[in-house]
């Protein structure tokens, strides 16, 4: 499990060390598990984060300390983030794709494909079961009515280092930011090798700019 420590660092920093960390969530009595491989990060001084309006008790969790949980409505569904290094940073964790191992076997996936159908009720892709911040949520049954402004639980609710990290990351702009909110900043993270899955592919979509880069310069 990852300790808070581990969070105490720059929120660009933390955005690309998460990439290939696994999240671990307690369904029951089966672990459902999600691979992290594509982050956004958010600084108090940058007109795109919810911490530049201001502390609120919404917002609480954004001000204390790293490793807490920020959780909050995005079209009326729940998004996970994590406050990293300095009052009112964090980092969203955008999206992820079903991890399989002995303490989440393949069945696991079954029951994340009953947690977040599709529209009609047919089963969702598996590669596009966490693709994007609500999607991840609903596959994983994290709520904010559960989890904002808390800890991560050993046993119940964690981050997990599997030994897996990018070679490759996609750094880019982040989504669905305002024009005027300091959306030309490239705070976006994106493993290379799972681009296909992630809420918009960067290297497909037109008109987008964006930064291989290797995982060590980050």
């Amino acid at each position: 499990m990852l300790n808070n420590t581990f969070f105490q660092k720059d929120a660009k920093e933390l955005a690309a060390d998460l990439l290939g960390k696994v999240i671990r969530k307690k369904h029951g009595d089966i672990f459902l598990s999600a691979m992290i491989i594509e982050t956004e990060c958010y600084y108090l001084t940058e007109k795109g984060s919810h911490a530049s309006l201001g502390y609120t008790e919404k917002r609480k969790a954004l001000f204390m300390e790293g490793g807490t949980i920020y959780m909050y409505y995005s079209r009326g569904k729940d998004s996970l983030n994590v406050s990293c290094q300095g009052e009112g940073n964090a980092v969203l964790i955008k999206g992820a794709v079903p991890y399989v191992d002995s303490q989440s076997p393949s069945e696991t996936i079954d029951v994340m494909q009953k947690l977040n159908p599709m529209p009609d009720g047919r089963e969702r892709e598996v590669k596009r079961l966490c693709a994007g911040q609500t999607l991840l949520c609903r596959s994983l049954g994290l709520k904010l009515t559960e989890w904002n402004g808390r800890n991560f639980m050993p046993g119940i609710f964690y981050f997990e280092d599997v030994g897996y990290s990018p070679e490759k990351i996609i750094q880019t702009t982040r989504l669905g930011i305002p024009a005027g909110r300091d959306e030309h900043l490239p705070y976006r993270f994106v493993d290379f090798t799972h681009a296909e899955s992630c809420t918009s592919n960067p290297l497909t979509k037109k008109n987008n700019n964006y930064t291989i880069i290797n995982n060590e310069t980050v």
